[in-house]
């Protein structure tokens, strides 16, 4: 069952298939995800997730989910298995079983020969170093490789060779022969096959060589009769090699290429090749940290799939730049959270309070719902006893204007209970505040009391029947905008020393059988889900905090 159930933006992509439907081009939409499976998914993942998936549901057609695996060194079932998750996760499900580029390796061989036979591909002897010499700039031509006029028998021979395995890694490679004058780079006779020997997650030791993935895309998308295929910005130069090798061959379909701006995210990295540093350099926990943008780690801070959809539909589909603050994120999420969490008390930087008039028997708790606007959610009994604990913050003696929470001799309202004075402050030697001596006003318990008016409202927990819990406060991984855009530093040196603190607080007794992945706002503080793996119910309870209840950063002036 998919979350996708927000009104459809219109963009660019969206007029695209209307038209082509309206005008009969396609009867139905087709549309992949193909992801490589060498490392984790992320945020610029999660938007064109919900783009191909999303597409494909708004038509009633269907979307393939599709490994590239074309590049065996880097990739593994670990990566495969936890894609397969996350799009699930996200709330889609692809068309039938999941495809793999290796699936179409035979095929994909068979139409290299095709192109050999038409004269249109050749093999090549040139080292890496010297095709580069060889492909020319931006501003001057490519000069043809001396092998490039083999005839077809010999290219034949020779690629046959190179795949039973005769020739050492990188020793020849499968051009296809189309411009070496022409001014785009990529259709100056491209690599489409290379050898190596690698051992591949799903055809083990069978293949030595392997095909490019700007070969195997196109023809995989056209195997798939996918009607529009499409991808980030930097592969539009690569449009005209992808129709130049369809319109070459005798493919089923011929797709349409089209392309969208890729997302970049404030505060944070999208590489996945800095990703995997972070990981390798143990700055986070792993890839499914909390602070990471992989969608591993948002799920387990609990960020939730209907809040990134939310901000995907939000930030929208176009060819320009799409630089958006984290805080847009963070507002789609605690909206979405707004609405769906239960809400309870917790406390983080507890200080001790005795009541000094509180009765056995007498003093009572109260029934509090657990959501404002959702009477369904239920309610719990908010225990209350001699000894409480509040929010250290919450209490000054040197209160600065305006302020409404407790100070000597002062009153605030607990919430869900009585009015309270403090009546003393007990310090230790050092001078620090460590307990707090008050009264609780008897008649005010649901009510106003009589003759004076109590601003504040704050937090609080009954000492006696709260319990421990580990809470780790979260914040954004770096301290600048964009981490890697200074070419002299290492982008690691813009890590938030704060992007995590681990504090040991106290929470309500109704959350005590709380399984892994539930959602609470604690008042005043946040949003805090249970954690995936580190939550025990009733037995170890552990807290991450998803999103402050409002934005704490000061906006970008960028």
């Amino acid at each position: 069952m998919s979350s996708h159930t927000q009104v459809p933006v219109p963009h660019f992509i969206r007029n695209i298939i209307e038209a082509d439907l309206a005008s009969g081009k396609h009867t139905d939409v087709a549309t992949r995800f193909p992801p490589e499976p060498n490392g984790y998914l992320h945020i610029g993942h999660a938007k064109s997730i919900c783009l191909n998936f999303g597409l494909a549901l708004d038509y009633q057609g269907h979307c393939n989910l599709r490994f590239d695996d074309t590049n065996p060194e880097k990739e593994s079932e670990e990566y495969a298995r936890a894609i397969q998750e996350d799009v699930q996760w996200m709330g889609f499900q692809w068309q039938g079983e999941v495809r793999w580029a290796s699936d179409y390796f035979e095929q994909l061989y068979g139409f290299a020969v095709e192109l050999i036979k038409q004269g249109k591909a050749y093999v090549d002897d040139l080292s890496a170093e010297e095709m580069r010499e060889y492909r020319g700039t931006l501003t001057h031509p490519g000069k043809p490789s001396p092998y490039r006029e083999r005839s077809i028998d010999e290219n034949l021979d020779l690629f046959q060779r190179m795949r039973a395995g005769e020739f050492a890694d990188g020793a020849k490679v499968l051009r296809a022969k189309i411009d070496m004058a022409s001014g785009n780079i990529n259709l100056r006779d491209p690599a489409i096959y290379r050898i190596r020997r690698a051992h591949h997650i799903r055809t083990g030791d069978a293949w030595c060589i392997y095909p490019m993935y700007d070969y195997t895309h196109c023809i995989s998308d056209a195997l798939e009769c996918i009607t529009h295929s499409l991808c980030t910005l930097e592969f539009e130069d690569h449009r005209p090699l992808y129709d130049w090798v369809l319109d070459q061959l005798a493919v089923p379909s011929h797709p349409r290429q089209i392309e969208f701006s890729r997302l970049e995210l404030r505060y944070t990295i999208t590489s996945k090749r800095k990703l995997l540093q972070l990981v390798t350099e143990q700055h986070v926990s792993g890839w499914d940290d909390p602070r990471m943008p992989t969608i591993i780690g948002m799920r387990r801070r609990g960020y939730t799939p209907q809040g990134i959809h939310e901000f995907t539909r939000r930030i929208g589909i176009s060819k320009s730049e799409n630089v958006v603050d984290m805080a847009v994120l963070e507002a789609c999420i605690r909206e979405d959270l707004e609405a769906r969490a239960a809400r309870v008390m917790a406390v983080v930087k507890p200080l001790k309070v005795t009541i000094s008039n509180f009765v056995a028997g007498e003093s009572q708790s109260r029934e509090a719902g657990f959501h404002p606007e959702h009477p369904e959610f239920g309610s719990r009994i908010v225990p209350f006893s001699k000894e409480i604990w509040i929010e250290a913050d919450d209490f000054t003696e040197n209160p600065p204007a305006g302020w409404q929470r407790l100070t000597p001799g002062g009153e605030v309202r607990l919430r869900y209970s009585y009015v309270m004075r403090c009546d003393e402050v007990v310090k230790d030697i050092a001078g620090n505040v460590i307990e707090l001596r008050c009264s609780i006003d008897q008649d005010t318990l649901g009510k106003n009391p009589v003759g004076r008016k109590v601003k504040g409202v704050i937090h609080w927990l009954s000492a006696e029947h709260a319990l421990p819990a580990e809470i780790r406060l979260y914040d954004r991984l770096f301290t600048v905008p964009e981490p890697d855009n200074d070419k002299t530093r290492d982008f690691c040196e813009f890590i938030n020393p704060a992007s995590l603190t681990v504090v040991q607080g106290w929470v309500e007794p109704a959350v005590r059988d709380a399984v892994p992945e539930t959602h609470y706002q604690f008042e005043r503080l946040g949003y805090f889900c249970t954690d995936r793996h580190e939550h025990e119910p009733g037995r170890k309870l552990t807290f991450n905090r998803t999103v402050t209840l409002k934005d704490s950063w000061a906006k970008d002036p960028g």
